[in-house]
C-alpha cells in the first residue's frame, strides 16, 4: 500500500476523467482517504450520495462515482489501493 495525495481540480469527475482508463462504468476499487481541502461528492451504485470535506475520512465501497464540488479543487490523501489511477 502506498500513500498518495490526489487532487480533483474544479469540475473533475471520475466518470469523465478516469472511467476510460479504468474501463468500468463506476470505480470498482474501495478507497480509504482523508480529505484535506475542498469538497468531493460521491454517489454509490445504490443511488445514495455523500459530500466529504476537509477533515472527513472517506470509506468508499466499490461501485461509485466522485467529483469535485464548487470552484475549489478537492485534495485528499489516499491510504488504499487505487492510487494507480492517479499516476
Amino acid at each position: 500500500m502506498a500513500v498518495t495525495e490526489v487532487t480533483f481540480a474544479p469540475g473533475a469527475r471520475w466518470s469523465d476523467d478516469l472511467k476510460p482508463y479504468a474501463g468500468t462504468d463506476l470505480c470498482e476499487l474501495p478507497h480509504v482517504a482523508l480529505v484535506a481541502a475542498g469538497v468531493l461528492r460521491v454517489v454509490v451504485s445504490d443511488g445514495s450520495q455523500e459530500d466529504f470535506s476537509a477533515g472527513d475520512v472517506m470509506l468508499l465501497p466499490p461501485g461509485h462515482d466522485a467529483w469535485s464540488v464548487g470552484d475549489q479543487a478537492c485534495t485528499f490523501v489516499e491510504f488504499s489501493r487505487g492510487n494507480d489511477y492517479y499516476t
